[in-house]
């Protein structure tokens, strides 16, 4: 059976050729590989540079020109461009290997795989992104490598048909290539003189040959990081006016970033303003002369979201399309590298120019705090120059820590809300840990300051802090807390009665996170069954309480205790409480605005009552 079954399997086909619909190739450059029609001028550009390099990578002396032409001679038929080079040139066997074949690249071709590194290009796909804007494209050149070859033309079109013929001397005397676009319907703005001008100067403003449109230069050689200027004032004025073209502001202040050994030249720009730390930073990488990206956004670490660079590197791999940066070793490396100059100039500020480090870290204290988190040396040198939020006013944590024995610091803005005032009137220290890193920059304090004492600031300690009142003063006040406490019993607070400054405070409302999460877990076991309800309270134990802590020197607070009418002394009591709690500026809960409109309702009907007395 196994046997017959095998007789009449039929034979295995022969392998068959992909078939490449060139139409919906060109679809998926413009509409997914490639952002924008713009593109296309840098491949052109891209490969007349390549084509120069290869030929002077054989004969060192030969020119290096590229020249652009808009509207020239296939101007009849639309809009056009001519784009010429004097570099390597093809053959017509290359025509046929090279051109028609995609994903073929010249810079893999025998003879040129030592220069490689030095091409732009290396995925063979940049003249297809020419069918983006044009419909035809004709490509007219004669091989440096065998001049005695005549001159070859090959023209395609978008359906991927092309022709090869060669022409005579005269059409191409020299070795080097023409390219020939006429634009296709819709596209000819992008053919356009002014358009191609400036799209070749965005482009090709750092490129190492002489390239021209027309008669207009389009490089613009040393970069401004590079230039010898007669002063330091003279080359910020410079810099700024180069990031005020680039990037559309004036910075706070510029950056070298030049890293020769990794390739590296370049120039971070500070921001004048803050940001978010999570907004993604748009970046300009150049590669070998080339603009790549614009919006590089893996290049530096993630703190140093506060500055804008610019850059052109000769290590770094671009993807396919050209518009963004390869992740793999080199990149972490050149991104460790370029964090470490942004991190020395923050030391060199530190060290040298106090004033210039007040002024930055005014506006972007943020990153430096993110930096400093993870880096101690950077905590040290930045320790006298971090502001915090204190009771003591903005200070560094150096400052604070050399006033203050205990280093005492709140985890939320909330916290410090409810303890600041009461806390610098006690003569405690406090530090508002609740911004962005600020806690855990405090508790590492310790760390890079050896001997300073870091303590949580909580409820406990505070009350511990509060003058306790004489027993028997607070005996003979029985009565009115046991009616105090009763009333706010139902809402998981405790009543203390303290004697604290300043006096013009009646009452202080002290919780923590526990105590937090023990009332919105009283609340969810309000609206649970009545089985649930039991388990949940048979878990309380005894769970945190938050408390409010009547101040025994207010005058107020000594009127209300000496109230006969324990009802009024319980609207008295909620009164107090809401009044604490928007002290605090605490978000209410529902309780809490019910508790307020009550007692509200209640002093009034007392105040209304009284009146009808009288």
């Amino acid at each position: 059976m196994d046997s017959q079954t095998s007789q009449s399997s039929p034979a295995p086909e022969p392998p068959r050729t992909f078939q490449v619909d060139l139409r919906g190739l060109v679809d998926l450059l413009s509409h997914h590989l490639y952002s924008s029609p713009k593109v296309y001028l840098r491949e052109l550009l891209q490969n007349a540079v390549d084509a120069v390099t290869a030929r002077r990578a054989v004969e060192p002396g030969a020119p290096a020109r590229v020249r652009l032409y808009p509207d020239g001679a296939d101007g009849a038929d639309g809009a056009a461009l001519r784009v010429e080079d004097s570099g390597i040139g093809l053959t017509e066997s290359d025509v046929h290997e090279l051109l028609a074949t995609i994903g073929r690249s010249s810079k893999r071709a025998e003879g040129l795989q030592e220069a490689r590194s030095d091409f732009l290009g290396q995925f063979g796909i940049g003249l297809l992104a020419c069918f983006v804007v044009a419909e035809r494209i004709r490509v007219v050149s004669r091989s440096a490598r065998t001049p005695q070859a005549p001159p070859v033309e090959w023209t395609a079109r978008d359906d991927g048909s092309y022709t090869v013929r060669t022409l005579p001397d005269e059409a191409r005397p020299e070795p080097g290539t023409t390219v020939h676009l006429v634009a296709r319907a819709g596209a000819a703005e992008w053919l356009a003189p002014e358009r191609v001008l400036s799209l070749a100067r965005d482009f090709g403003s750092l490129l190492p040959y002489d390239v021209r449109v027309g008669e207009e230069e389009v490089t613009d050689l040393p970069a401004p990081w590079d230039r010898p200027y007669a002063s330091p004032a003279n080359r910020r004025v410079a810099l700024a006016r180069h990031c005020q073209g680039l990037f559309g502001f004036t910075p706070l202040d510029s950056i070298d970033l030049s890293v020769p050994v990794a390739g590296i030249h370049g120039v971070a720009y500070v921001l004048p303003s803050a940001v978010s730390p999570a907004q993604r930073a748009g970046h300009r990488v150049h590669l070998k002369g080339m603009l790549l990206t614009e919006r590089a956004e893996q290049l530096l670490p993630d703190w140093a979201f506060f500055v804008r660079c610019v850059l052109d590197t000769d290590s770094l791999r671009p993807t396919a399309s050209r518009e963004a940066l390869y992740e793999d070793e080199t990149l972490a490396a050149v991104r460790d590298a370029l964090g470490e100059r942004i991190r020395s100039w923050l030391t060199g500020l530190a060290a040298g120019d106090p004033e210039r480090l007040e002024a930055f870290l005014s506006v972007h204290h943020l990153g430096v705090k993110s930096l400093a988190r993870h880096d101690p040396e950077m905590l040290r040198t930045m320790l006298p120059w971090l502001p915090f939020e204190t009771t003591d006013g903005r200070l560094s944590l150096e400052e604070f820590a050399q006033r203050h024995r205990v280093v005492h610091f709140t985890r939320t803005v909330e916290e410090y809300r409810q303890v600041a005032p009461i806390a610098s009137a006690q003569g405690i220290g406090v530090i508002n840990g609740g911004y962005t890193y600020d806690s855990e920059l405090v508790e590492a304090l310790p760390s890079v300051r050896p001997g300073t004492v870091v303590a949580e600031l909580d409820a406990d300690t505070v009350t511990a802090h509060l003058d306790a009142v004489d027993p028997a003063e607070e005996l003979a006040l029985a009565g009115f807390l046991a009616a105090a406490r009763a009333t706010l019993d139902p809402l998981g607070c405790d009543v203390v009665l303290r004697a604290f400054h300043p006096l013009s405070v009646p009452a202080l409302h002290l919780d923590d996170r526990a105590a937090r999460h023990e009332q919105a877990r009283a609340e969810a076991e309000a609206q649970a069954d009545d089985l649930w309800a039991g388990i949940l309270g048979s878990l309380r134990g005894s769970a945190p309480r938050s408390r409010l802590v009547l101040n025994h020197l207010n005058p107020l607070v000594r009127r209300i205790s000496s109230l006969p009418e324990p009802e009024l002394i319980g609207t008295a009591t909620e009164s107090l409480y809401g009044q604490a709690l928007l002290m605090a500026q605490r978000p209410l809960r529902p309780a809490d605005s019910a508790l307020l409109n009550r007692a509200f309702i209640g002093l009034l009907e007392w105040a209304t009552h009284g009146e009808e007395g009288r």
